[in-house]
């Protein structure tokens, strides 16, 4: 009876899941669902009869499975034409809106073409009587620069009527301020008109300014070619000058028309062109000097001119040091005048202009015109040549060192600095340098240490040579340092380097002819000279101004990439120096001498030792029977030797010399007798 219920139960179930969606392991293309309903019920109820009690559960579970798959059925089929609907009715309205629109539109452009094709005999009239309102405004802008123009020359004419110079040039300074708001004006005539005018009315005050400001510098009695001039003028203890006035109504005098001149500088620069040297010599932008200033300058330089060209006995090219000397006295005279008296008057005006370094400025390019033309007369003769970059070297550290000029404004170095005049100056100091060198080489002290007597100082014990030479290179650095480029350093320095290397050169040479006294003094002086030569160039290589060339150097390789990758890290991160090189061969140089040296003294200290290495140690006594440990006779001459070797060593080397010295033929002497002596001498006393 349970049977039949089940296999009733069974059909049911197979009635009920012929709709339902096959396994994930069925193959879709079996199509058999008799197939499908006995994998379904292996898989849920298998071979165990025990398990029919769950068909009822199971046909439950199953049929509610399939009534939520037909509500799904008849949900997805009810929305969906909804939803078809809804959007087949949003595109009909959307389509309906865009007809619209589009009507529209034609209408709207219809009805703007036939307004433009009205309105177009309207706009050309309009643009017509644009162009004519345009027209008439430029034109009474034009008339309005030219009334303005017209008035402010009036109210100059005015001023000066009335002898207010002051308001006259201020005045000025406003039509110089308009001229220069026309500068980018495509009205030429309109800037040609206020350009003549400024230059019309700036002359009339210029000359009117300058006539009055020369008067008052004359009863200062300016210039003050001589130092005794200085004390009259700038006294205040005489009540009068030499023209009547007392000695402070001449100053208020100065300060009013030093202000009123200053006024004209604005117009002075827009119309004047100042005369500027040639591009070559690359000076440095400079603003033109102040008009009160050059005023001031211009007996000066007549005098220098008179005296220092043409055909007068002080114009001499063998003697620079004239005109260089009388520049430098001039300065000297009129610092105290300028500081005490003109530069107050500048601060009061508002100007941060340095009357000293102005008026040096301006004496300054008289010497650097006079340079660029007796330069080329000296190219071709070493001695004046070198003669005058002495001269002109000394010159500029005494502007620098005394009178405070500033490297910035434009020097003798930037005339030495062309690159013809350049290329001489390098060529004379090479030949001088290595003349210089074989004059210490053959003098008789060369080898000789000037500071022997004096402990403290003759450390290093180098010769008088190394001495010369470093200061020979200390010298050559003091003269390039100031040059304006880094370029031109680097050239220098290349130069320096060349020296050095020629110098170490002469002295392996020098070396090699006393290679047969090792440890004469000859040699001992030449290593002394090669540690010392080393020993600077190492601490020449912290100094500030090296550390600036090797980064020159460093953009320099960069730009040219004429150096491996490994030395421009090493340039850049500070691991070698610009003297690296020079200083690597004279190490090398150095410890070749010093291990000959080492060799010798080795080999006499050997030969030394014959005797004791041949002592029969057996027949010593012990030390037990010795009453005093004592040395051996056969080590004596062994020992001697060392001595005397040392002593002479440490009286001719430096002390880090001697140091290196005795450590490696301790070294040599440790093995000689671990190897040579003990061995042997063991040896000896085992056969025994």
């Amino acid at each position: 009876m349970a049977s039949c219920e089940t296999e009733g139960s069974l059909d049911e179930t197979v009635h009920d899941l012929e709709k339902p969606e096959a396994p994930a392991n069925l193959d879709s293309n079996t199509s058999d669902l008799p197939f499908y309903v006995c994998e379904f019920v292996e898989k849920e109820i298998g071979n165990d009869f025990k398990s029919l009690c769950k068909v009822s559960s199971l046909i439950e579970k199953i049929a509610e499975e399939k009534k939520h798959l037909e509500e799904q059925v008849l949900t997805v089929s009810s929305e969906a034409p909804k939803r078809i609907q809804v959007a087949l009715s949003n595109a009909e309205s959307t389509q309906s809106a865009l007809a619209t629109l589009l009507e529209r539109e034609a209408t709207v452009s219809e009805s703007i073409g036939k307004h433009l094709e009205e309105a177009t005999p309207w706009m050309d009239d309009l643009g017509v009587l644009t162009d004519q309102i345009n027209e008439v405004e430029r034109h009474l802008n034009y008339l309005k620069w030219i009334s303005h123009i017209e008035e402010l020359s009036d109210n100059i004419q005015q001023h000066l009527m009335t002898n207010n110079v002051a308001e006259a040039a201020s005045t000025l300074v406003s039509m110089t301020e308009q001229a220069i708001k026309l500068q980018d004006s495509s009205c030429f005539h309109l800037l040609k008109f206020i350009t003549s005018t400024v230059q019309f009315w700036h002359k009339i005050l210029k000359d009117k300014l300058t006539s009055d400001f020369e008067e008052v510098l004359t009863q200062l009695q300016w210039p003050f070619i001589g130092p005794h001039q200085l004390q009259t003028p700038i006294s205040s203890s005489s009540s009068s000058t030499a023209g009547g006035a007392s000695v402070k109504e001449v100053y208020a005098s100065l300060e009013t028309l030093f202000i009123q001149l200053l006024k004209l500088q604005i117009s002075d620069e827009l119309i004047s062109k100042p005369k500027q040297m040639p591009e070559k010599y690359s000076l440095p932008a400079s603003p033109p000097i102040i008009l009160p200033i050059q005023i001031m300058l211009l007996p000066l330089q007549k005098r220098f001119r008179y005296h220092f060209t043409g055909n007068r006995q002080t114009n001499v090219l063998s003697k620079p040091e004239w005109y260089l000397t009388q520049v430098l006295m001039w300065i000297g005279n009129h610092t105290k005048f300028l500081n005490e008296k003109v530069q107050p008057i500048l601060k009061k005006a508002g100007s941060t202009v340095n009357a000293k370094m102005e008026f040096t400025r301006g004496l300054v390019m008289l010497v650097l015109e006079k340079l660029s033309v007796d330069i080329p007369c000296l190219l071709y003769d070493d001695v004046l040549f070198c003669h005058l970059v002495d001269e002109v070297l000394l010159f500029q550290r005494e502007l620098h060192t005394t009178h405070g000029y500033l490297g910035s404004l434009p020097n003798c170095m930037h005339i030495l600095s062309e690159d013809t005049f350049f290329q001489r100056w390098l060529t004379v100091e090479r030949k001088l340098a290595l003349e210089k060198m074989d004059s210490m080489l053959s003098s008789e002290a060369a080898w000789s240490s000037q500071y022997k007597d004096i402990s403290d100082v003759d450390e290093m014990k180098f010769p008088d040579c190394a001495e010369t030479f470093m200061t020979l290179l200390l010298v050559i650095t003091d003269r390039y340092k100031n040059l304006p480029t880094a370029e031109k350093k680097l050239k220098f320095l290349e130069l320096q380097k060349d020296l050095v290397d020629d110098f170490r050169i002469r002295l392996t040479q020098v070396m090699k002819e006393e290679s047969r006294a090792l440890l004469g003094f000859k040699y001992c002086a030449i290593l002394n000279a090669v540690n010392y030569i080393a020993a600077v160039l190492g601490d020449w290589a912290d100094n500030i101004f090296f550390l600036q060339l090797q980064q020159a150097a460093l953009e320099v390789c960069t730009d040219t990439n004429s150096s491996s990758k490994l030395q421009l890290g090493q340039l850049a991160s500070m691991e070698i120096s610009v003297f690296d090189d020079m200083i690597n061969l004279l190490e090398r140089l150095k410890n070749d001498m010093l291990s000959r040296q080492v060799e010798h003294v080795f080999r006499e200290v050997k030969e030394g030792a014959k005797m004791y290495k041949k002592e029969r140690w057996l027949s010593l006594p012990s030390q037990s029977e010795q009453a005093v440990m004592s040395l051996s006779s056969s080590a004596c001459p062994m020992l001697l030797t060392l001595r005397d070797r040392l002593l002479q060593l440490e009286q001719q080397l430096c002390h880090t010399l001697f140091k290196s010295a005795w450590q490696m033929l301790a070294e040599k002497l440790d093995l000689f007798i671990y190897q040579d002596v003990s061995k042997k001498g063991n040896r000896r006393w085992i056969k025994r």
